[in-house]
């Protein structure tokens, strides 16, 4: 995990955000191929409210439209995705406001 994922987790872990289940660095299969299954690694995955967090570095500057196409793989196994990039995380009130902001605009 780097940094930033770190630090999120602190706040995420053992139920600390909204009494939520968050899973870290968790598999999502998303197609099963001649019994492989192909899958992404979640940065943060919450079973409960079918939400996929990703915490994004530079590296992600250079690859969007993988990123955008991982996301719609995501959409189509009913998952919402919130990305949060490394320098958002500085400020962690405004980050699990915005986290919390997120999943009740889900409910709509």
């Amino acid at each position: 995990m780097t940094k930033a994922e770190q630090l999120l987790w602190k706040k995420l872990r053992n139920r600390a955000f909204l009494n939520l289940k968050f899973l870290r660095q968790h598999p999502i299969i998303y197609q099963m191929s001649d019994n492989r299954p192909y899958y992404f690694i979640a940065d943060f995955y919450c079973a409960e409210k079918k939400l996929v967090i990703e915490v994004d570095g530079k590296i992600h500057d250079f690859q969007k439209e993988d990123d955008l196409q991982r996301e719609d793989i995501l959409r189509n196994l009913n998952l919402s995705v919130l990305r949060i990039n490394n320098e958002e995380v500085k400020d962690m009130s405004s980050v699990l406001e915005k986290i919390k902001v997120f999943i009740v605009e889900m409910k709509s």
